[in-house]
């Protein structure tokens, strides 16, 4: 295991077995990221994809009231804003971060600007039911260029995507989810712990296959359908031939848990 890098005060790094979990550690300022927190929460995800124990990823935040409230803009007023985006991993170093492993945003409180950036940027997402979501750069003379628009024009009809973008407004977590851009909503004081099982569901899994499925997803939308196909051809014998596809065939036909290999490097 790797030590952990020595994170600022506002960035927080705990593990529940084989989840890591990062927390946005500022509730007196509704979690906003300076340019320290962005950079901490991308070393936390460095360290935490370093990791072989580490299958999973949740990020969330501190209190009731936030998730994240994007950039702080008291900073941005100081010295300018986009300091907190981290070169080719994007705001909190999420936001353009191809991760390895399952992300997942367990959404505690308000998730708006680069926060809902971040929380659009993950794999899965568990909110709690009195969390929002929103785009609200408009409203600042700024637009949501970190992904929040990319992300939306990639995921939603072209009407849909353009009232959330072109409005700036608040939405709860139940119309992100009857969006499909919300996977659970949750109780508030549950969202960590579902975020968590959520995680550890998925982890019953092989951990190799998870890491290659979101390859394939990852190209799949890129490239085009036969590009992505070609891509399943060349991966696919060494895949069938994998220790876990061994072992998964096998615990079918003896009718048992399959006990893979997660853990370790394959």
């Amino acid at each position: 295991m790797p030590d952990l890098p020595v994170l600022p005060p506002t960035v927080r790094y705990e593990l529940r077995g084989a989840v890591a979990i990062i927390r946005i550690d500022r509730p007196e300022l509704r979690n906003a990221a300076d340019r320290a927190t962005s950079y901490g929460v991308h070393q936390a995800l460095c360290h935490a994809e370093a990791d072989d124990s580490v299958g999973a990823i949740v990020l969330t935040g501190t209190g009731e009231r936030a998730f994240c409230a994007g950039m702080d803009l008291k900073e941005a007023g100081q010295v300018g804003s986009g300091t907190g985006l981290v070169p080719g991993a994007g705001f909190l170093g999420v936001t353009e971060r191809r991760c390895p492993k399952p992300l997942i945003a367990a959404v505690n409180g308000a998730a708006v600007a680069g926060g809902c950036e971040a929380a659009l940027a993950c794999d899965l997402v568990v909110a709690a039911d009195h969390a929002v979501f929103g785009l609200p750069e408009i409203r600042r003379g700024m637009v949501a260029f970190a992904g929040g628009v990319q992300r939306l024009a990639q995921i939603l009809p072209r009407q849909k995507a353009f009232e959330v973008i072109f409005s700036g407004a608040h939405y709860p977590a139940q119309a992100f989810a009857a969006l499909g851009l919300v996977n659970r909503v949750v109780p508030g004081e549950r969202v960590l712990d579902e975020a968590v099982a959520l995680a550890e569901e998925v982890l019953a899994n092989s951990w190799h296959c998870l890491r290659l499925a979101k390859q394939l997803y990852e190209v799949a939308r890129d490239e085009t359908l036969q590009a992505s196909i070609d891509w399943g051809h060349r991966h696919g014998p060494a895949l069938m031939n994998s220790t876990d596809s061994r072992e998964g065939i096998a615990a079918f036909n003896q009718g048992r848990d399959a006990n893979f290999a997660n853990g370790t490097r394959i």
